[in-house]
């Protein structure tokens, strides 16, 4: 042993045993050759990798290697040996012996004249398990936040409907004088009306109390039942307005789908024909259904002002989007349309020109 003074005070120098230190670290240890194969590693390394020694030096360190992370791997092992600058927390993945992923963080020392990279790493699995999941969990609050937010603008906006079409009867009460008869006749429209009301907001109550808002049922509707309930919710502003709806569900009477979404559909593509009648003229409104390429079509089409596709094209679909000067008009209900429908997999096709009415395609998923 060896006494030596640096300012006063006095340190010992003494030969280490630093191949013990090598065997018996807990980080990962390896020495690999320019030619890209492991000269030497440590047991930690070994039990991590999990291969035996031949497989260990036998192949390319590139063989063991995650697929995905394979070419920048190669591109940072060039640029180190190229470079001679050391590499620090450089992360990738390696498949272990039993298929399993581990990922690692690499700091790597170049040595030109031996041809040698002097690598320590870290099993990082853990801490990468641990981002993924709290990715998961942000990517799914988000969702559950913009379904929130959609069955917001559901609720309020298709709720304007009823609360119109009784708005609609009292203005035409206190316009008028009528007959006792005729009375009577006005407050069985009213009572469908309240009741169209209490089912929408019974619909979305039912909504808002599931647990998981990401859920969204699908089960197999009848579409003379939904188009009934939703032409009930809205019958006096059916007959105010002298609209007339007919339906052919010849091809199929059944689709499977969200049955609020569905009504949600034939509410807003009702009154948006309506709200969009041509001036002098009543709206007229045909409900179809059609098998293409083995999907069910639910189409749409009126006799309305239309829309100039060539000038607003896929900003019909847009949230507050408004192509008429209609002081109703907010912009909503065909934005939901398209959520409702593409959220379920399927999409939305339309055909309009300006005063010749518009088509919608409704294709629901297979």
């Amino acid at each position: 042993m060896d006494c030596h003074s640096k300012n006063g005070n006095i340190y010992e120098t003494t030969s280490f045993n630093m191949e013990l230190f090598f065997e018996l670290s807990l980080d990962l240890f390896g020495v690999a050759g320019f030619d890209g194969y492991f000269k030497r590693i440590n047991p930690a390394l070994k039990k991590v990798l999990g291969y035996p020694d031949e497989i260990l030096y036998g192949r390319p360190i590139n063989s063991f290697v995650h697929q995905e992370d394979l070419e920048a791997t190669v591109e940072t092992r060039n640029y180190i040996i190229s470079d001679g600058t050391p590499l620090l927390n450089f992360e990738n993945r390696y498949i272990t012996h039993s298929g399993d992923i581990v990922w690692l963080s690499w700091t790597s020392v170049p040595a030109k004249e031996e041809g040698l990279i002097y690598a320590v790493a870290k099993n990082i699995t853990h801490k990468k398990k641990l981002e993924a999941d709290r990715n998961a969990l942000i990517a799914k609050l988000t969702q559950s936040n913009e379904k929130l937010k959609e069955l917001t603008f559901t609720t309020s906006h298709d709720l304007r409907s009823p609360v119109n079409n009784l708005l609609s009867i009292f203005s035409i009460l206190e316009e008028s004088t009528m007959e006792p008869s005729e009375i009577l006749e006005f407050i069985e429209l009213m009572k469908h009306s309240t009741e169209g009301l209490k089912n929408t907001l019974d619909t979305y109550v039912d909504n808002l109390s599931q647990k998981d808002v990401l859920t969204v049922l699908v089960e197999h509707l009848d579409l003379h039942e939904v188009m009934g309930k939703v032409k009930n919710s809205i019958k006096s502003l059916i007959e105010i307005s002298n609209t007339k709806i007919m339906a052919d569900f010849s091809a199929t009477d059944q689709v499977k789908f969200n049955g609020a979404y569905l009504e949600s559909i034939f509410l807003n593509m009702f009154t948006n024909s309506i709200k969009y009648a041509k001036p002098g003229s009543h709206a007229i409104i045909m409900v179809s259904t059609r098998i293409s390429n083995g999907s069910t079509q639910l189409v749409f089409e009126d006799n309305g002002i239309g829309f100039d596709m060539e000038r607003i094209g896929d900003k019909i679909f847009g949230f507050r989007e408004t192509f008429h000067n209609n002081a109703d008009s907010k912009g909503i209900g065909l934005y939901l349309v398209h959520n409702h429908v593409t959220s379920l997999g399927g999409k939305i096709d339309i055909e309009s020109e300006p005063n010749n009415g518009t088509r919608f395609i409704i294709t629901f998923r297979k």
